[in-house]
């Protein structure tokens, strides 16, 4: 922010210890008010902003060497990425009908472009194939819904991460995992999603580490927070329908939770797993993750959705939610995923913060019976011990 007077203070950040806030405040007060009280100099009145042209092709070398290129950069996130070479850009463009120069949106904090090739770019870097641009476009549209607090999340202290929740067949074309380990790594569409929304975020929206992303102890989950539904093991409706949607239709669900907790019930009856789930807390926006087993458990007793939402909320000993008072179906979310066990998880945001879900549709291109011909037999076959 050219022009604007910035003083450092002593006070550590939210401090609540009142005397060394006045301490702090009396080192810095002359100094404040001069910054406040001085007259602009010829730069504050008339910033100018450094803006460098870049050509397309960025470096040539071998993999190594543009590795390093582009982490010296600041451009990557950690990891070894795949060149964004033309022709890749290029392949990656098929997962998607839009021009390459379309906004989808502007991302904060620079405010910078998220052109759907700027998006490809970032994709490739990421791994990624074709049939995912559906899923990130989609999920960059949700980032810039003021309801997500995207705006705050991504620059806070509080080192949130973005995740999606993926609905609708598209979950089976492209092999998104929603069953056993599906929050591990291991599986491409999972990991690369997910590891490509961090690159957009930082490289697009320019959220970068310690600089504009302040979170004070990081999140492993901004690597790759990318689950699907498990529907087909399902006895309820899809956590889409709960958001205006037809069962069948593709959707991603955008929340930022900063923790993840997973437990097992004391008993497996439907009592005893609603109980276990209420007494894991809600008292910010939450997603459940509740198993097909325990889902069908439910089911087999007679407890809808709603029943179970129902007990959780009567049953939780968290009574001030985000908009203080009782909690409120809006407030936490049944996703039925993972496989065979016991385990229930909660990914949970924090208090203090009117946030909410974003759902928004994938759209496919008109090609994707052919991507899906051509990168559908992506998948992982194991050896037999």
């Amino acid at each position: 922010m050219p022009g604007v007077r910035i003083l450092g203070t002593t006070i550590a950040c939210e401090s609540t210890v009142a005397e060394n806030i006045r301490i702090g405040i009396d080192e810095v007060f002359d100094e404040m008010i001069a910054a406040l009280t001085r007259p602009l100099t010829e730069e504050e009145k008339s910033p100018r902003v450094k803006v460098e042209s870049q050509p397309e092709i960025a470096f040539k070398g071998t993999h190594g060497e543009v590795n390093q290129f582009f982490y010296r950069k600041g451009w990557g996130d950690g990891l070894p990425i795949v060149p964004p070479t033309r022709a890749a850009v290029d392949e990656m463009m098929k997962g998607t009908d839009l021009l390459p120069d379309h906004v989808v949106t502007k991302l904060i904090p620079r405010l910078g472009k998220a052109t759907t090739e700027k998006i490809a770019v970032n994709a490739v870097m990421a791994g990624a194939l074709p049939t995912h641009m559906p899923v990130l476009i989609a999920a960059v549209e949700a980032l810039s819904d003021p309801k997500t607090r995207f705006d705050t999340f991504e620059v806070s202290t509080g080192s949130w991460a973005p995740l999606l929740i993926i609905n609708g067949p598209i979950r089976n074309d492209i092999h998104i995992n929603s069953g056993s380990g599906a929050l591990s790594p291991g599986n491409i569409a999972n990991s690369a999603i997910g590891r490509a929304l961090g690159l957009i975020v930082k490289n697009i929206g320019g959220a970068r580490k310690a600089i504009e992303d302040m979170g004070t102890l990081g999140n492993p989950g901004k690597y790759a927070l990318v689950i699907g539904e498990n529907e087909e093991n399902s006895p309820w409706e899809p956590l889409s329908a709960g958001f205006g949607y037809e069962k069948g239709d593709n959707t991603v669900t955008v929340m930022f939770p900063n923790r993840y907790t997973q437990t097992i019930p004391a008993q497996t009856t439907p009592e005893g797993i609603a109980t276990t789930l209420a007494g894991m807390g809600t008292g910010a926006l939450a997603t459940m993750l509740v198993i097909p087993d325990h889902a069908n458990i439910f089911a087999s007793e007679g407890w809808s959705k709603q029943q179970v939402k129902d007990f959780i909320k009567e049953k939780s000993p968290v009574r001030d939610s985000r908009r203080s008072g009782n909690l409120q179906d809006e407030d936490f979310a049944l996703v039925v995923a993972g496989g065979p066990g016991v385990w229930m998880g909660l990914l949970q945001s924090a208090g203090g913060f009117d946030n909410s879900f974003v759902t928004r549709e994938i759209k496919l291109p008109g090609n994707w019976d052919s991507l899906k011909a051509k990168y559908g037999t992506m998948v992982p076959t194991y050896e037999r011990y």
